[in-house]
């Protein structure tokens, strides 16, 4: 199977409604050609996000909230993106916040098989626990935290061979490596694509074996 498609053959599989996990924190380490294509290419719509917050307006996850693609948004913070908060008072999109490590920690459980996550985070706020279950251990109480899992994760890295083996630069990697596994449809852009072989084992992140498909991206992306 040749992993390595264009942009629009992987994107074309997102259908509306579709839930994406997507890689990045303020746009470092995001895939922005495929979301460029996405919001100025496609007619999707109803979308659930899934990532760490949705940078910029007119840069990465933002460029989706702006062109109305968006129906619902799982993040740990918006606050540097004025159009989500003012879709979120209209309430034309829905805006589910997650603090930072929560977030994290529910992608992986849902990447590895996992029935949730305990967190002591919101526990005695009658907002944060409504809703969900409170397990009591060695006395201590705790939210239990459902999985997260995605129809498709869109990815960026570094270096990533022609079998999906990556490579991230730095904080690049961010959401991406946790993502990797808590999708049914992982579709990896990157920065530089090498020949099988020619990463460094040692640097490997993300096994090939995770990623369905490679899209090539350019490094100048991820420079703002």
């Amino acid at each position: 199977m040749d992993k390595v498609i264009s942009v629009k053959e992987a994107v074309s599989k997102i259908k509306d409604g579709d839930t994406l996990m997507i890689g990045g924190f303020l746009g470092c380490g995001t895939p922005h050609n495929i979301i460029n294509y996405i919001a100025n290419e496609t007619d999707l719509k109803d979308l659930t996000i899934i990532g760490n917050d949705t940078a910029y307006i007119d840069y990465g996850v933002g460029l989706l909230i702006a062109k109305k693609k968006v129906k619902h948004v799982i993040a740990s913070h918006i606050g540097t993106n004025k159009e989500t908060g003012r879709q979120m008072n209209e309430n034309e999109t829905k805006v589910t916040l997650v603090p930072q490590g929560t977030l994290a920690e529910r992608i992986r459980a849902g990447g590895y098989g996992l029935g949730g996550v305990l967190t002591g985070t919101g526990v005695g706020i009658p907002e944060i626990e409504e809703g969900k279950q409170i397990v009591e251990v060695q006395g201590k109480k705790y939210i239990l935290e459902e999985p997260l899992h995605a129809d498709f994760a869109l990815l960026c890295g570094h270096e990533v061979d022609k079998y999906g083996n990556t490579k991230y630069r730095g904080s690049a990697l961010n959401f991406n490596g946790v993502m990797a596994f808590a999708a049914d449809t992982v579709i990896m852009e990157a920065d530089h694509l090498v020949d099988i072989g020619g990463i460094d084992s040692n640097e490997m992140v993300t096994p090939g074996v995770v990623v369905d498909y490679i899209v090539e991206g350019s490094p100048l992306t991820n420079e703002r």
